[in-house]
């Protein structure tokens, strides 16, 4: 299907040159080259030899077999890359996943740092926020510009091959899955399976920057640095503490992230049918499909921030006897220690509210997030698949000369 619309758009490139066809998709081509030009000028540090530009007509209009300006715009404006006939390679898909999660996570920070500090089960009186913004601004007051920031490497660390893992598999058992479920089009089935294996991957290599992180994000942490709090948990509490949390996680992130994936692969079907580069439709399909699934799972999110933070003063008030545990005696709750003891430490604390605690900030975190690392995915998917191929090409033309 996908090569059938290939080697049509390479047929009506080839048979309308001056007409109005090619006048638009040179202009469409246009307006991509230059969004994408100036986005890769950013990223360029990242990618570093991978460059030239997505735009690159500098560098095509050098080649021989090229005659004219206009000649060389048809050629940069297809084909894009779901259109490739070999199709993104591993590799491709890694690295455009690693740069994704590293700057969905960095960019979103400060918004990650407010949602874990409302969902809080007891918080400290000088840590009670009215919405997202309130929280931002008083965070910033009484505890400095950077405090929001606190944690941000722990996460880029963990961000980058966590996100490599999570991509590239998801890539390669969406199309496997597909072709055995429904061979030549799109499976939600097999969307929503690849979704929930990738999940497995990225848990695993995410889960102890996550403990270090929420654990660094709290109010009054007694952590100086990332590498502080990894040594004093590890004494204290031992390896296991950094996993205490990861069935959790999965409980949550294996129904968000397949909820997840088929809406948004579900969204492209309307927004994007042809699957071409499209920024828009990335975006918006990305920001709703990750409203979507927070909202749904915010309750274990509510749990896993218990579990990875062991918040203090929940702890002291169960071993002060509060609730159904009364009389059980001091020390009787020194670790939240699993899923179910996690939702029943919120549900005796917070009620059924309990459960939807910082609900708010999580949407709002997750919305511009999933915006963001699809966006950011699908532009380097593009740029790199098509670096490949405008190179193989390049290299075929001149094995043929």
């Amino acid at each position: 299907m996908e090569t059938d619309g290939f080697v049509r758009r390479r047929r009506m490139t080839a048979e309308t040159t001056g007409n109005d066809p090619g006048v638009a998709g040179a202009s469409a081509g246009a307006e991509v080259r230059w969004l994408g030009g100036r986005f890769w000028g950013v990223s360029e540090s990242i990618v570093g030899s991978l460059t030239p530009r997505i735009g690159g007509e500098t560098e095509l209009q050098t080649v021989d077999f090229i005659r004219n300006a206009q000649d060389a715009q048809t050629e940069d404006s297809e084909p894009d890359y779901e259109g490739l006939p070999q199709g993104a390679s591993t590799s491709t898909h890694m690295l455009a996943g690693a740069v994704a999660g590293i700057m969905e996570h960095c960019l979103m920070f400060p918004i990650d740092c407010v949602k874990t500090r409302m969902q809080s089960l007891q918080p400290d009186p000088a840590a009670r926020y009215r919405n997202v913004m309130d929280a931002l601004r008083r965070i910033v007051a009484t505890e400095g510009v950077w405090r929001p920031l606190r944690g941000l490497n722990a996460t880029a660390v963990g961000a980058g091959p966590a996100h490599a893992l999570y991509f590239a598999s998801y890539e390669k058992l969406k199309k496997t899955l597909s072709d055995v479920i429904h061979p030549g089009a799109n499976s939600h089935l097999a969307n929503g399976t690849a979704g929930c294996v990738a999940t497995l991957l990225h848990d695993a290599a995410m889960n102890p920057a996550e403990v270090v992180k929420q654990r660094m994000q709290m109010y009054n942490s007694p952590y100086r640095g990332v590498l502080d709090c990894v040594r004093a948990v590890w004494q204290k509490e031992g390896p296991g503490a950094f996993y205490r949390s990861y069935t959790t996680q999965l409980t949550m992130n294996v129904p968000f992230q397949a909820l997840h994936f088929m809406t948004y692969e579900y969204l492209q079907e309307l927004l994007n049918p042809h699957r071409q580069y499209n920024p828009s439709s990335h975006m918006l399909s990305g920001a709703l499909a990750g409203a979507i699934a927070a909202a749904a799972t915010t309750p274990l999110d509510v749990c896993k921030t218990l579990l990875n933070t062991q918040e203090s003063v929940t702890l002291s008030s169960l071993s002060s006897g509060q609730g159904p545990s009364q009389g059980q005696g001091q020390g009787a709750h020194r670790r939240i220690s699993g899923l179910a003891h996690a939702f029943r430490t919120v549900y005796r604390l917070g009620g059924l509210p309990g459960f939807f605690k910082g609900v708010q900030a999580r949407i709002i975190y997750q919305m511009p997030s999933t915006a963001i690392s699809w966006s950011v995915y699908e532009f380097f998917k593009y740029g790199l698949t098509k670096h490949q191929h405008n190179k193989r090409r390049k290299q075929h033309m001149e094995a043929e000369m």
